[in-house]
């Protein structure tokens, strides 16, 4: 780790935003997902959240995802009705990008708000269930032949105007985390070998220096053995 990246990894940290999200909803082709992670990254989403087809296991494309997969935590879903009551337990107000009498064009809505974004399969779209569930609709105007967009693609639209108006906001220019939960996700983003290795170990992670160096034992070496 050199201070240079580490320097990086701060200011990218800083601007993640703990109260903007996506809920995929079976979104399962593997492009999509890795796009979709791609554009959370871009915006400083820190966490998105996903239901899976049965069997279907969550592995982004390196090459469509550009490595946003390192950066991105995945909270997987069982139900995406629960997922939904969860994230709105948590504060948050899910907008489903669904077709229907009561949607609004997607600009409308303050994103400045705790939101978290609906999206559906492309060929399916929002189920029923969880568009009901949801607190509002969005739609993306269409003028052309064409009904909708890609799902990858109106992920991308609809994360870039929650940007815009957060960034006008200048939720952006400060970090937004909680200390513990900073400090936790800066350290896995650091050492994500040693972060694992804590954790298999069951010891907390070592504080870091101004530079990024580990200033506590490691798991694995004399000093944390002596430590315990």
């Amino acid at each position: 780790m050199t201070p240079q990246r580490f320097k990086r990894l701060l200011r990218v940290l800083d601007r993640r935003q703990p109260d903007l999200t996506v809920l995929l909803d079976h979104v399962h082709k593997p492009h999509n997902l890795s796009a979709i992670l791609r554009t959370c990254d871009a915006v400083g989403v820190l966490e998105a959240h996903a239901v899976l087809p049965e069997g279907v296991d969550f592995e982004p494309h390196h090459e469509t995802s550009a490595g946003a997969g390192k950066w991105m935590r995945v909270a997987r879903h069982r139900d995406v009705v629960e997922a939904v009551r969860t994230l709105q337990a948590r504060g948050f107000r899910v907008l489903a990008a669904h077709l229907s009498e009561r949607a609004r064009d997607f600009r409308e809505p303050d994103y400045t708000r705790p939101t978290a974004i609906l999206l559906g399969a492309e060929k399916f779209g929002v189920s029923p269930a969880a568009a009901a569930a949801a607190d509002g609709h969005i739609v993306i105007p269409m003028v052309g032949m064409v009904a909708s967009l890609n799902v990858s693609v109106a992920a991308a639209v609809i994360l870039f105007e929650a940007q815009r108006q957060r960034a006008a906001a200048g939720l952006y220019d400060r970090p937004r985390l909680d200390p513990e939960t900073y400090r936790r996700v800066l350290f896995e983003w650091a050492y994500p070998d040693i972060a694992r290795r804590c954790r298999e170990a069951g010891m907390p992670y070592p504080e870091l220096g101004p530079e990024g160096e580990i200033l506590g034992p490691v798991p694995g070496t004399a000093a944390a053995t002596e430590g315990r």
